[in-house]
């Protein structure tokens, strides 16, 4: 009697370990492959492009000006009072501190082209983020990864995360 009571808590700790034990469906998608398939991606990467490279040529002419202003500074600073080199020498590091600040307000983390890029492309990524978290939960899938970029992954069940219990513990 005592072997088969045993014998039966097993089973049953078995199963109730099997249960706990289902695989997770996991799926991989290529991100790069579906933006570059969008036609409003591609017009939107494009005109990027052209405002990234029509700044930056403008930014390279103000530095070909600060250049020339420092090559006429060098050639006459001999013919200059005091005054005159230090009004010149001013007006040299004013220029490029103004075009330093041109290049932070246009290329910068928060600078024209990056709201520029929200603006266009974001709401092309949001729409793909929803599609991929509707195909993975209407075809049950737990985590879907993105196998093309750096995103990793694009979507997992609330059941896997387990930031709160992380959380808990650093605060015990």
């Amino acid at each position: 009697m005592r072997l088969r009571t045993y014998l039966l808590i097993a089973v049953i700790a078995v199963a109730g370990f099997g249960a706990q034990l289902t695989a997770q469906k996991i799926a991989s998608i290529d991100m790069e492959r579906i933006l570059s398939s969008i036609t409003e991606y591609q017009e939107a990467q494009e005109q990027l492009d052209q405002l990234a490279a029509t700044w930056q040529q403008e930014i390279n002419q103000e530095y070909d000006a600060i250049k020339g202003m420092y090559n006429k500074h060098q050639a006459e600073q001999v013919l200059m009072s005091d005054d005159q080199r230090q009004a010149s020498e001013q007006a040299i590091v004013d220029r490029e501190t103004k075009v330093r600040e041109m290049q932070r307000e246009r290329f910068g983390p928060e600078g024209a082209l990056f709201q520029r890029r929200q603006e266009l492309v974001q709401p092309i990524q949001d729409a793909i983020y929803e599609s991929v978290e509707a195909y993975a939960n209407q075809n049950g899938y737990d985590f879907i990864f993105d196998r093309a970029g750096s995103a990793g992954i694009i979507f997992s069940t609330d059941e896997y995360d387990k930031t709160d219990e992380v959380l808990r513990s650093l605060k015990n």
